[in-house]
């Protein structure tokens, strides 16, 4: 009986340490992934457009990705909660009114959660004025 009693206690105080240091600092280390493709391409709509550009975009743990400023879009995307239509700070131009549509997309993960996001402007330089560094490759 007396082996029996040692060993609970030694079980119980290993599952102590084992379950402590799961439950403190381990778990900030843990992150949800973000992994995103982003295209754009000339066309009304990505079913007809070809996409001419395409970057990937990697946000977690740290940014990463063929993005040309993969650390201002991830600040960008965590400052709006992923939300890819957020509008540019600051985003007017003065735009010619020629009809060259410009599809965005982008696809894949944000924060653990799956997005698909699409959107047609009337020309590159609107797309431009309107979109934020995410988007600017």
């Amino acid at each position: 009986m007396r082996n029996t009693a040692r060993w609970a206690v030694t079980l119980g105080l290993t599952a102590t340490a084992v379950c402590g240091t799961l439950t403190g600092p381990a778990t900030a280390a843990l992150y949800a992934p973000s992994a995103l493709v982003l295209t754009m391409g000339h066309g009304i709509g990505s079913a007809t457009a070809v996409p001419e550009r395409a970057v990937t975009l990697s946000c977690a743990p740290t940014p990463s990705g063929t993005h040309p400023a993969a650390s201002a879009a991830c600040a960008e995307l965590r400052g709006t909660d992923g939300d890819f239509g957020a509008p540019a700070p600051g985003g007017q131009a003065v735009c010619t009114r020629e009809y060259n549509p410009v599809v965005i997309t982008a696809e894949g993960v944000w924060q653990g959660r799956r997005v698909s996001y699409e959107r047609t402007y009337a020309n590159e330089c609107v797309k431009n004025a309107s979109v934020t560094s995410v988007f600017a490759f």
